[in-house]
């Protein structure tokens, strides 16, 4: 049992028992925080939060394991209150745990392929949020770290639900962004490059022994901290090189009643684009320059 009186954040990571997910516990204890180590654990397997857990305490840190498979009704009440049982608070969450899922092309996966990794990259995510964000509110500085993946930005192929997975979680973390942006609550989101059992071979030889889960650690552990008053942004990171992303929208143009290729191309250039801070401003955004240039 923990000293809830002693000073220090808490930090709850999700699937932090290899991986990213330890990479990010690691980070966080590192920084300071008391840790809890969520990861599933299945029959006849090591206790891979357990052994994240003493791997923090024989550092000198403070962590307590979590067993919880993140789809269960119940888990995110459970890692709520392993971090108020243990620790007396919460002040970060790491929302790490997902799959990816099968690969194939759309029409060649079966119906259930979209349930199963919404399931685990969405509706789990959004669960944990709706227990743990009342105690973040009263956090000093309650944060929430999205753990998401380019294929959310752009797509990719043979991931249809994977690519569907991460960009609804992407636009719920953006709108929970705003709706907490009085408070004391920021959200963002996190898209790591890293070798992984999830990323087989698409990072491998002289590129992942650069691209280390520990290598893409930092800026996660920095965006769950007291000392990130960013909001409602999408981070990508690995190696250790960090860059933003953002939605952007061009600068457009008018488009006659029968509308051209070339006057799609004309519309389409991306001079003058702008990132808007949210879907209302881009709509007034869009409805402005509408106007001028029908003006």
């Amino acid at each position: 049992m923990g000293d809830p009186s002693r000073p220090g954040r808490v930090t709850l990571v999700t699937g932090a028992g290899k991986g990213l997910g330890r990479a990010f516990a690691l980070a966080c204890a590192a920084r300071g925080d008391a840790v809890v180590v969520n990861n599933r654990r299945r029959e006849g397997a090591p206790d891979s939060a357990a052994r994240t857990a003493t791997e923090i305490r024989e550092a000198g840190g403070r962590a307590v394991a979590e067993l919880s498979d993140i789809t269960d009704p119940d888990a995110g009440e459970a890692m709520v209150d392993a971090a108020l049982s243990a620790f007396g608070r919460l002040d970060a969450v790491i929302f790490n745990a997902g799959v990816n899922g099968a690969a194939g092309r759309f029409m060649d996966l079966p119906a259930d392929a979209f349930a199963t990794v919404m399931a685990v990259n969405l509706t789990a995510q959004i669960a944990l949020a709706r227990a743990a964000l009342p105690h973040l509110r009263e956090s000093p500085a309650g944060r929430m770290v999205f753990v998401s993946s380019s294929a959310g930005l752009y797509g990719i192929y043979g991931r249809t639900p994977y690519s569907a997975s991460k960009a609804a979680l992407n636009g719920f973390a953006l709108a929970l962004a705003q709706e907490e942006r009085r408070g004391g609550v920021r959200v963002n989101v996190l898209a790591p490059y890293a070798a992984t059992r999830m990323t087989g071979d698409a990072i491998s030889g002289d590129m992942a022994e650069r691209f280390t889960p520990e290598a893409a650690a930092p800026a996660c552990a920095f965006l769950a901290s007291a000392a990130c008053d960013r909001s409602g942004e999408t981070w990508v990171a690995g190696g250790g090189f960090a860059r933003r992303a953002a939605m952007m929208e061009g600068g457009g143009a008018a488009l006659p009643a029968t509308a051209s290729e070339a006057d799609l191309a004309r519309a389409g250039g991306m001079d003058g684009a702008r990132e808007a801070p949210g879907a209302a401003a881009a709509f007034t955004d869009f409805v402005t320059r509408a106007g001028e240039a029908q003006s």
